[in-house]
C-alpha cells in the first residue's frame, strides 16, 4: 500500500488502528448496553414515576444532537480512548434502553412472572433471570448494528480532530491527514475510507444473519 505524505507504512498504520477501532468500539457498544439494559428493565418493570424519569432523562440526551454531544463532551474532557468510550456509551444507553423497556412491558404481566412474584423472588432475580432472557434476542443484533455506527463515530471524531490522540493511528485521522492531498495521492485518502466501509458493511451483513437466524429458529 506504499507508504503516506510522512514516510510511514500505510499497512502497518490500517492494521494497528484496526486493533484501536475493534477494542474501541466494543467497549463502548458493551458499556451503552449494559447501562441502558439495566435502566430499560427497571423503567419496564417498576412503571410509574421510575419509568417517566428514566425516559424523560433519557429524552433529553436524544434532543442533542450526538455529533454536538461529542464535540462538548470531548473537547472539555479531552480525546482519549477512555473519554470517547465513556461519551459514545452515556449517548446511545437511552436508545438500547426504550428497546430493553418495550420488552419488559409486554413480558411483566405474563403467567411465569406472576409464579416468580409468588414464589417470593427478588425484584432482581426476576428482572436478570426472568425477563432478561427475553431481550437477548434484539440486544444481540442490536448490538452489531451498533457496532456499524459506533465505528462510524469514531471515524468522524479522527476526522474532526477529536479522535484519539498521537501517536495512535486513526482511520478517521489517516483520511484527515491526507484530504488535502486526495488529487495528488488518493490512495492514503482512500484505504483507511475503504476500511472504515468495509467493516460497517461486515458489522451490519454479521447483524442481519443473526436476525434471520433468530426469525427461523
Amino acid at each position: 500500500l506504499g507508504v503516506d505524505h510522512l514516510g510511514r507504512d500505510i499497512w502497518s498504520r490500517l492494521v494497528w488502528g484496526a486493533r484501536t477501532v475493534l477494542t474501541v468500539a466494543p467497549a463502548a457498544v458493551i458499556g451503552a448496553a449494559v447501562l441502558g439494559t439495566l435502566l430499560g428493565l427497571f423503567a419496564g418493570y417498576r412503571g410509574g414515576w421510575i419509568d417517566a424519569v428514566i425516559m424523560r432523562a433519557g429524552d433529553i440526551l436524544l434532543a442533542f444532537p450526538k455529533i454536538i454531544l461529542y464535540l462538548i463532551i470531548i473537547a472539555r474532557f479531552g480525546a482519549s480512548a477512555l473519554n470517547i468510550i465513556l461519551v459514545i456509551a452515556f449517548s446511545s444507553a437511552p436508545i438500547i434502553a426504550r428497546i430493553v423497556r418495550a420488552v419488559t412491558l409486554d413480558v411483566k404481566n405474563r403467567d411465569y412472572i406472576a409464579a416468580a412474584r409468588m414464589r417470593g423472588e427478588s425484584t432482581l432475580y426476576i428482572l436478570l433471570c426472568e425477563i432478561l432472557p427475553n431481550v437477548r434476542g434484539p440486544l444481540i443484533v442490536d448490538f452489531f448494528l451498533r457496532l456499524g455506527y459506533t465505528t462510524i463515530a469514531i471515524g468522524v471524531l479522527g476526522f474532526l480532530g477529536i479522535g484519539l490522540p498521537p501517536p495512535d493511528p486513526d482511520w478517521g485521522g489517516m483520511v484527515k491527514e491526507a484530504y488535502g492531498m486526495i488529487f495528488v495521492w488518493p490512495h492514503m485518502t482512500l484505504i483507511p475510507a475503504a476500511a472504515i466501509s468495509s467493516l460497517v458493511i461486515g458489522f451490519t451483513f454479521l447483524a442481519s444473519g443473526l436476525q434471520e437466524a433468530a426469525r427461523d429458529g
